[in-house]
């Protein structure tokens, strides 16, 4: 009796032996496990908070063109017509020619008269009208005569196009030449009604050309244009800008200038499933979410608010996206850089 009593309790105990060693076993299996995915490393980038002047934009496409006419100056640009029916006598100036304004571009020959004759004409009644031998009214009405068959220059500019040659047949409305004062120009562009409606005159431009040109809205069309749906704007150039008549150049117009606002890189503010805009900020070892609210963004760099964010704060970059709450960081120098302190590695 006391035998079996004796092997029972032998039993007994090694079981017990066998399930103590089999609890030890999973615990350390299961501590392994933990310690293998606390030590997982995520690599990660951070970068610091900063104060910046931040700039929202319009953007568009423009073209190069004649300034127009404003009340102190005509049109910089402008299309010679045949003053009358006739044949081309002669061509006096050649494209890429300086002319002044008054200054005889080509001559023609009527049915009635040639331009050499009507300008013998107009010197003979000079002269008899300072002989007090002839009439203002004959005097008039031989100048008339020649200025049917003369084209002159309307401005002084730049002949940047002659479209007929001596023989050539012409009526009023041929456009026998074009004349441009190169040194007023100006951008014309179409911005879609949708975003124009907040553009007011004297707002900074800049016309992306190489070099890049500022200059400010001269005008900005209070219709629609019905076939495209844009708004028509306008800029004077400044003189000496580089740009050329047809060239069609990227512009962006400075619809608001935040001066001295918090910023953060564009990639360190994600949106979370709500919509919400957050920030990983860096605090010790461990980055933590941050709501912020974002505002407007340049060359890489975006308005944020929230409280108790500072210039100099250091939050995640790269790898911004996805990272857990509260996720413990280690700060380590990028595989193959240089040690920064800009980064980091979460884990």
């Amino acid at each position: 009796m006391n035998k079996k009593i004796f092997i029972a309790g032998g039993l007994v105990l090694l079981g017990v032996i066998l399930v103590v060693a089999l609890i030890k076993s999973r615990g350390g299996a299961s501590a392994a496990a933990d310690e293998q995915t606390i030590s997982t490393v995520v690599a990660v980038q951070t970068n610091a908070l900063r104060l910046a002047t931040l700039h929202r934009f319009i953007q568009g496409y423009g073209t190069i063109e004649p300034a127009p006419a404003t009340a102190e100056q005509p049109a910089a640009g402008a299309q010679l017509a045949a003053p009358s029916s006739g044949v081309v006598a002669n061509v006096s100036v050649i494209e890429g020619q300086h002319v002044e304004k008054g200054d005889a571009v080509m001559e023609l020959n009527s049915s009635v008269a040639t331009a050499a004759y009507a300008a013998q004409q107009v010197e003979r009644q000079r002269t008899l009208y300072a002989q007090h031998n002839t009439s203002l009214k004959n005097l008039q009405d031989a100048e008339a005569g020649l200025a049917a068959l003369r084209v002159t220059a309307p401005l002084s500019g730049t002949v940047t196009r002659v479209n007929v040659k001596p023989g050539q047949a012409v009526d009023s409305s041929t456009v026998v030449a074009e004349v441009m004062d190169l040194s007023r120009l100006s951008l014309s562009a179409g911005i879609p009604a949708a975003e124009a409606s907040d553009l007011r005159a004297g707002e900074p431009v800049e016309i992306l050309a190489e070099p890049p040109v500022t200059t400010k809205l001269l005008f900005v069309s209070p219709s629609v244009d019905k076939d495209n749906g844009m708004v028509v704007v306008r800029a004077l150039l400044p003189a000496g800008s580089g740009l050329r008549p047809g060239q069609f150049v990227p512009l962006r117009i400075v619809t608001a200038v935040h001066t001295n606002c918090l910023a953060a890189p564009d990639e360190s503010v994600v949106t979370d499933e709500g919509g919400q805009g957050v920030i990983a900020l860096v605090n010790g070892d461990e980055a933590t979410r941050t709501p912020v609210q974002a505002g407007i963004h340049e060359n890489g760099w975006i308005e944020i608010a929230a409280p108790d964010l500072k210039p100099g704060d250091i939050v995640v970059t790269v790898g911004a996206y996805g990272l857990p709450e509260k996720t413990k960081i280690r700060l380590q120098s990028s595989s193959g850089d240089a040690a920064s302190p800009h980064s980091s590695y979460a884990r």
